[in-house]
């Protein structure tokens, strides 16, 4: 009977714990542009090489699609927008990861 219960309780432990795949999750927007060197160029804050992230939240507000926008914008990256600096293609994202990037910058209005 004991040898039961402890086949019981370690089969429970093992589908309580699961792949370390079903429990990772897609990183925040932070974490995404940390990640992905955004924050080599850009500040949320304060403008540095490209544009501060609060600033071009600001300038796209009152754009109805505007996350779609700059999703676009991060994927094929842009120039004379912001001034002289281009923003060079983020061909390392995924659309998906650009879609997270562009939302979360749309936050910060």
């Amino acid at each position: 009977m004991k040898s039961m219960s402890y086949a019981v309780l370690a089969a429970a432990g093992v589908l309580s714990v699961g792949s370390p795949a079903a429990h990772a999750q897609a990183p925040t927007g932070l974490a995404l542009a940390q990640q992905q060197n955004c924050m080599s160029c850009h500040s949320v804050t304060r403008p540095f090489m490209g544009p501060a992230l609060r600033d071009v939240a600001a300038k796209y507000a009152g754009r109805d699609d505007a996350a779609a926008y700059l999703k676009h914008k991060i994927l094929d990256g842009s120039a004379g927008v912001w001034g002289p600096v281009p923003m060079p293609a983020n061909t390392q994202l995924t659309p998906d990861q650009a879609a997270t990037l562009a939302n979360w910058v749309m936050t910060l209005k």
